[in-house]
């Protein structure tokens, strides 16, 4: 099992590799969210998807199996940047079936608190200077798999219910059980609980809806 020295060591020599890719893919990905918050529509979400297309395509292929290698050992490496990648693959597709739109739910409370989440995430480089994971090591949106996966799954919460399950499902997969077992008992990285709660927020809107949708067809079925 990888200690947690060699864990951040790997982290760092990766953070180290790539620079300035970490800084362009946030500054992207914060231009183009207040984009679609401000001028939600078609446009926005293309430009968003195709952004997700980029960096889950990175984090696939980049992180996990160039840069990344033995975070996982070498089979966990190339089926976890497997999953990245086919996340990446899938957002693609949507880009030409162009199924998911995303848009701030109506509810005023839902709407504040997607934006709240949205800016939680993105202040993933804050907690990680505050518990003490400065450059290279800092964990940023864009280049990194959590913070990434943290983001897509917010985003994904305002495209239900037209909303790729295959994604929903590989995001959640990661987001819920990876934090508490691995990220935060093993290697100590604490701003991983970001992604837990948005993962469980996610769960939550995803079974609310189905719900909602539940009760919306019964109540439409013909009675006899």
């Amino acid at each position: 099992m990888l200690s947690a020295q060699d864990w951040w060591g790997i982290m760092g020599a990766y953070g180290t590799r790539v620079w300035p890719a970490q800084a362009i893919f946030y500054l992207v990905a914060v231009v183009l969210v207040l984009f679609l918050f401000v001028k939600p529509g078609r446009a926005s979400s293309t430009l968003i998807k195709l952004y997700l297309v980029f960096s889950f395509g990175w984090n696939g292929i980049v992180f996990f199996i160039i840069l990344g290698r033995g975070l996982a050992g070498d089979y966990g490496n190339y089926v976890f940047g497997s999953l990245f990648t086919v996340v990446a693959i899938l957002f693609a597709v949507d880009l030409l079936r162009g199924r998911m739109e995303f848009l701030l739910p109506e509810a005023i409370r839902q709407r504040w608190l997607t934006i709240i989440l949205t800016v939680v995430v993105f202040c993933y480089p804050l907690f990680s200077l505050a518990f003490g994971h400065h450059f290279p090591r800092m964990i940023i949106p864009g280049t990194l798999p959590c913070p990434t996966t943290a983001l897509a799954l917010v985003l994904l919460t305002t495209a239900l219910p037209k909303v790729d399950k295959i994604i929903y499902f590989i995001l959640l997969f990661w987001a819920i059980p990876f934090p508490p077992f691995i990220q935060i008992a093993r290697y100590g990285v604490y701003e991983d609980g970001i992604m837990l709660g948005v993962g469980i927020y996610g769960l939550l809107m995803l079974v609310t809806n189905w719900s909602t949708r539940n009760i919306v067809n019964q109540r439409m079925k013909p009675t006899s």
